[in-house]
C-alpha cells in the first residue's frame, strides 16, 4: 500500500502547465514541521514535491498561493531521468489524488500571496438561492 498524508504550506506559488495531449498538471512544493526540535531547539521542516492532474491541477493552480496551507492525501512517486550532463537524477514527488484547501484564501497563517481569482463568497451563493418547493419530495 502506497498512502501518505501530508499538512503543510506552499513555499511557491503553483506552476500550471499542460502536457502535449491537453491535460492539466500542476506542481509546487510544501514545508511540513517535523514533530520535534534540532540540538538548538529549533523545529525543522521537509519540504516536499507536489503534483496533481486535471481538475484537480486546474483548481489548484487558480487558488492556491505561497504560504497558504492544504492538506495532501496521495501516493509516494520516484522516478529517474538523465540530466542535460548525461547525469543520472532521481525524483521524490507525492502525486496528491485530494487536496483540501485550509485557512483562508489570503495564503493562510504565513499571509502569501492573494490570488486575484477569488471564489465566490458564501453570502453571495446562498442569495441566489431559490426556495424549494418540498411538497413533491418523498421524506
Amino acid at each position: 500500500m502506497n498512502k501518505c498524508i501530508l499538512v503543510g504550506n506552499l513555499t511557491r506559488d503553483p506552476e500550471l502547465k499542460q502536457t502535449p495531449s491537453g491535460v492539466s498538471v500542476c506542481n509546487f512544493s510544501i514545508a511540513v514541521n517535523r514533530n520535534y526540535s534540532n540540538a538548538n531547539g529549533e523545529r525543522e521542516a521537509d519540504f516536499i514535491n507536489i503534483i496533481t492532474w486535471r481538475g484537480l491541477a486546474e483548481n489548484c493552480g487558480k487558488y492556491l498561493a505561497k504560504g497558504r496551507k492544504v492538506a495532501i492525501c496521495g501516493s509516494i512517486q520516484t522516478r529517474s531521468y538523465d540530466d542535460k550532463d548525461g547525469n543520472r537524477r532521481y525524483v521524490t514527488e507525492v502525486v496528491a489524488e485530494d487536496v483540501e484547501f485550509i485557512g483562508g484564501g489570503n495564503g493562510g497563517e504565513s499571509g502569501g500571496a492573494q490570488r486575484e481569482d477569488k471564489p465566490a463568497s458564501p453570502k453571495k451563493l446562498t442569495s441566489e438561492l431559490k426556495p424549494v418547493e418540498d411538497d413533491g419530495l418523498p421524506f
